[in-house]
């Protein structure tokens, strides 16, 4: 039995799975390319290395395919699962890292107009990526389901294994810390400010 291509929208992850599980080949691609590319994106963003989160996706992809017999509907949907088993393996390469400094990336000077401020750009973004990385574990994995994943709260809760009001917590301790991180980067006020009490 092999799934009909015109059914691909219409079938479930658990029912998928459970084809695979009876040795249909075509289920799995199927699912790969339901949640592999999803799943490479967060791996991304919580390593920032191709490679690394590449090796991440297809460790994650493997373990779903040996607890596929096991699957069983309504215990947990499948992309919250591999959002977990994701972000731990990403938790796991991130602790095994040594600490270094930043990578010291030579650039050619650009003096084409609008060079300086795609130099800004990139500061900013290597800065954010940077202040997100040195977050707590389940803060990072927190902010990073939310805002680049889009999912709900519930959904972050049901994926880290936690309450809601403990995802709101967890977001806003976050958010606070990055705003602290990040406070250089917000445009200055130049000119003489008027003292306290004087008159205009």
């Amino acid at each position: 039995m092999s799934v009909a291509f015109d059914q691909s929208e219409t079938r479930g992850d658990a029912e998928l799975m459970a084809l695979y599980a009876r040795g249909d080949h075509s289920a799995a691609r199927l699912l790969t390319g339901r949640h592999l590319p999803r799943v490479l994106a967060h791996a991304y963003r919580l390593l920032q290395d191709r490679a690394e989160a590449e090796d991440v996706a297809q460790e994650a992809m493997l373990k779903l395919w040996k607890i596929a017999p096991d699957w069983r509907e309504g215990e947990a949907r499948l992309s919250t699962w591999l959002y977990r088993v994701t972000a731990n393996a990403c938790t796991d390469r991130l602790r095994k890292r040594r600490t270094t400094g930043l990578e010291a990336a030579s650039e050619q000077i650009d003096d084409t107009p609008g060079a300086v401020e795609k130099m800004i750009i990139g500061e900013r973004q290597r800065a954010l990526h940077l202040a997100i990385g040195s977050l707590p574990e389940r803060q990072r994995n927190a902010l990073t389901l939310r805002h680049f994943e889009a999912l709900s709260n519930p959904e972050i809760a049901e994926t880290l294994e936690t309450s809601v009001e403990a995802v709101e917590s967890l977001l806003g301790r976050a958010r606070r810390t990055l705003s602290e991180k990040l406070s250089h980067l917000r445009p200055r006020k130049t000119g003489p400010q008027p003292k306290k009490g004087a008159m205009p």
